[in-house]
C-alpha cells in the first residue's frame, strides 16, 4: 500500500471513492458533485487529502482535513473530516495509517491538534479513533446550527 498526498491526477477515482463514503452515511450517488466539490477542495487549497493506493494503483481509502484555528492556544487546528477505506480493504491497517498521514500533518503544520466527530453508530470508527490515540471529549457539548 502507498501512502500519499492526493493530486488532480487521482480525481476520477477519487470521486468515487468519496461518493462511497457519502453513501456509507445515507447519502444518494452523486459522483459529479463529488468530483466538483473534491476539484474545487484541491484547486482551492482548503483542505488537505491523503489517498491510499494498492500496488495495482487503485485507490481504496482517503482522510480530508481541513484547518481551523485555536484563539484560545494561538494555533492552527485540524479538523480530521472524513475518512474512509473500502470495506473489502478494511482490517488491514488502511485507516491507522491514514490517521498516521494526519498526525503527521498536525505535526509538520505546527498546528495544536485535531479533533474529529463520527455518529455513535460509527461502531468501526468508535473502535479505531481511542486505538489510534484520539480521547473522547465527554466535558464538552456539541451544538450545530444549520440552514433550514
Amino acid at each position: 500500500m502507498n501512502y500519499r498526498k492526493g493530486t488532480p491526477k487521482d480525481l476520477n477515482q477519487f470521486s468515487e471513492l468519496f461518493d462511497a463514503y457519502r453513501m456509507f452515511y445515507g447519502k444518494t450517488t452523486d459522483i459529479e458533485g463529488a468530483k466538483t466539490f473534491l476539484e474545487e477542495r484541491i484547486s482551492n487549497k482548503d483542505s488537505e487529502l491523503f489517498v491510499v493506493e494498492t500496488t495495482e494503483n487503485k485507490l481504496v481509502g482517503f482522510v480530508q482535513l481541513y484547518p481551523l484555528f485555536s484563539s484560545t492556544r494561538m494555533k492552527k487546528f485540524w479538523l480530521l473530516n472524513d475518512l474512509f477505506v473500502y470495506p473489502e480493504s478494511r482490517g488491514k491497517g488502511v485507516s491507522i495509517g491514514l490517521i498516521e498521514m494526519a498526525k503527521t500533518l498536525v505535526a509538520e503544520s505546527n498546528a495544536c491538534g485535531m479533533f474529529l466527530e463520527t455518529e455513535k453508530s460509527n461502531l468501526i470508527g468508535n473502535k479505531l479513533y481511542p486505538k489510534t490515540g484520539f480521547e473522547l471529549n465527554t466535558e464538552s457539548n456539541f451544538y450545530e446550527w444549520n440552514v433550514k
